[in-house]
């Protein structure tokens, strides 16, 4: 009787290997991803620093006041700072952590569904929405700009679009075949024209102040 061939061994690795290739353009938003969010967790605990050296000290005076237009303290005293009864940078702190968590796993191999992706561009873009009126408040209302809230302002908007063109280009939210093939051009054009209404009317606002005009 001949012995029967030895099973070959499994190499635990296969377990946790992709069963499928990851959806052109992933890798990229992933690196995106994490660097827009990390720039904005870096502002969030920026702000949540002065928050707290405020509380400690109502005097003291925070990295980035330099004038009575450039003036975190002024932006960070304001009722509008603790729109929900607590900081507004912690919103950031979880938002962007989770961010950078999803981008790595995005790395790793992780694969998302459909309606994974629509949720997460959905709180982007609440994100965003709270961003604008942030901006008008500071802009209009405060009279005061803080440059760790500009840094937020220009990284979101690049996170959200490249998230917005991820889900288009993959399906996961339904678009035109147009609309679909041309996400490299529409994305960075409507960052750019987020910039250029918030930038051009901080400019327009603050031009005395900033160029002692």
């Amino acid at each position: 009787m001949k012995n029967a061939a030895p099973s070959p061994v499994r190499d635990p690795r296969e377990d946790s290997a992709p069963t499928a290739p990851l959806p052109r353009g992933d890798l990229s938003w992933a690196a995106v991803a994490i660097v827009t969010a990390a720039l904005g967790l870096f502002a969030s605990i920026s702000l949540v620093v002065e928050k707290w050296a405020i509380l400690e000290d109502p005097l003291h005076v925070t990295s980035c006041d330099f004038n009575a237009a450039l003036s975190c303290g002024t932006v960070i005293r304001s009722a509008q700072a603790n729109l929900f009864a607590f900081p507004n940078p912690f919103i950031g702190l979880v938002g962007y952590t989770l961010v950078i968590v999803l981008a790595v796993g995005v790395l790793a191999g992780a694969r998302y569904r459909a309606w994974f992706w629509q949720g997460l561009l959905a709180g982007l873009a609440l994100g965003e929405v709270f961003l604008i009126w942030l901006w008008t408040q500071a802009t209009f209302e405060i009279n005061a700009l803080c440059l760790y809230c500009m840094l937020v302002w220009l990284m979101h908007p690049i996170l959200l679009l490249a998230t917005a063109a991820r889900c288009v280009r993959t399906g996961a939210l339904p678009a035109p075949p147009g609309l679909r093939a041309t996400t490299r051009l529409w994305a960075p054009a409507v960052v750019v024209l987020i910039w250029l209404v918030v930038f051009g009317s901080v400019l327009v606002r603050f031009s005395g102040s900033l160029f002692g005009a």
